[in-house]
């Protein structure tokens, strides 16, 4: 063991913690539950196999993993990687007559500009334009749904929301570090306890890579590897920044961009289709749930990328288990972990007098789920804060 990786394991080892790793949980419970079937889909309609659906489970598990782990790790920050939830949508419905090769080729071509934006800087330098009230009102926007619907799930299974909201106010009072994983079992606990567990058809089943040779048409990369490419990069990685930024951490946006490009360049040909910066799970791992210190909430990504390298391994036996939980237990608890985040965003976006309108226009815009031409709410309400602001600008006064 050389001494860079024992300064880690060592720095590791001191800076570990229950709520950290309770934060890395709830990170993949909540990527995985909220938004596996939509990656099941986006499969299906390329007509893949069983064992090929098995294996983007695999790929997108291990490539998540692999980044929040390592670039974690470098950076000593909460890194949270995730896959492109509106890419697999956009797949559903872009891809019918395409040959499952051509789709892989596209896969890889949408990495390699991933990388390509990363590494050159062009995507860090457009987003450093971004004011931070503008920023912080986007991720506002986006975390406002999962505050709503956990009240909103109080409708359908008001007992499990209620004996979730009480174990976290009681443990937020008496240990604030530890009242996400309280909240949360106390939520598996009613829900075991009320028959709510959908235990059955569950089976052990390891999933295994697959190849697929890519190859190249002019009707995949037109139809599938620009729109994947423009939709993960404003609608997925443009809020990701946001997290960040919002959470103070001073993480270099270039190479983080470049390294999730080339680990998706990598693992394109066994399913992974698009790989990007987290902002919701992420929004977990940086808030003061995962540890009251931020310079020890970075356990918390690592944390997540070992249990989505887990859950990548045992592919849809995980799936499945986490399809086991009530879907009310799922919002509830990712609208609790953000309670924190949403605070402080809405905080940091109306500090600044002057550009609180525009903030504000970026909240409500973003959090109204707006969509344009395939590209989500996230980056259309930068857009008008943008525009807001620039409208709202005063000319400095001239010297006489």
């Amino acid at each position: 063991m050389n001494a860079t990786t024992d300064t880690t394991s060592r720095h590791l080892l001191r800076d570990l913690s229950a709520s950290a790793i309770a934060a890395g949980f709830v990170t993949v419970l909540v990527g995985f539950a909220s938004s596996a079937a939509i990656v099941f889909q986006a499969a299906q309609s390329l007509g893949a196999t069983p064992a090929q659906i098995g294996s983007w489970i695999w790929a997108l598990g291990l490539g998540m993993g692999l980044t929040c782990i390592a670039l974690s790790l470098r950076y000593r920050m909460p890194v949270v990687t995730a896959w492109s939830t509106p890419g697999a949508a956009m797949l559903i419905g872009s891809v019918a007559g395409l040959p499952l090769s051509d789709a892989i080729g596209a896969f890889v071509l949408c990495a390699v500009m991933i990388a390509v934006a990363g590494f050159s800087g062009f995507f860090e330098r457009m987003i450093s334009r971004i004011p931070v009230s503008l920023a912080s009102g986007m991720l506002a926007g986006v975390l406002l749904r999962f505050g709503l619907e956990t009240f909103a799930a109080l409708r359908s299974q008001a007992g499990l929301v209620l004996a979730m909201l009480v174990a976290y106010l009681l443990m937020r009072r008496l240990a604030p570090r530890y009242a996400v994983i309280a909240t949360l079992l106390a939520g598996i606990a009613y829900a075991a306890a009320a028959g709510l567990l959908r235990m059955d058809g569950l089976s052990l089943e390891l999933a295994r890579p697959v190849f697929v040779a890519p190859t190249w048409s002019i009707g995949a990369i037109v139809g599938i590897a620009l729109p994947l490419f423009i939709v993960t990069m404003a609608s997925q990685n443009v809020p990701g920044v946001a997290a960040i930024r919002a959470a103070g951490y001073p993480i270099p946006i270039s190479p983080v961009i470049g390294w999730t490009g080339v680990a998706n360049v990598l693992l394109a040909p066994f399913g992974a289709f698009a790989l990007n910066l987290a902002a919701i799970t992420a929004a977990i791992c940086m808030g003061r749930e995962a540890h009251e210190d931020p310079a020890r909430r970075y356990v918390a990504s690592v944390a997540a990328g070992v249990f989505y390298i887990v859950v990548g391994l045992s592919g849809a036996t995980v799936v499945a288990l986490f399809a086991a939980f009530p879907k009310e237990l799922i919002v509830a608890i990712a609208g609790i972990a953000l309670l924190g985040t949403l605070g402080s965003s809405l905080a940091a976006a109306l500090r600044e007098e002057s550009e609180r309108e525009a903030a504000l226009v970026t909240f409500l815009v973003t959090a109204s789920g707006l969509s344009l031409w395939g590209i989500g709410s996230a980056f259309w309400g930068i857009v008008a804060g943008v525009i807001t602001m620039v409208a709202l600008m005063r000319p400095k006064p001239t010297r006489p």
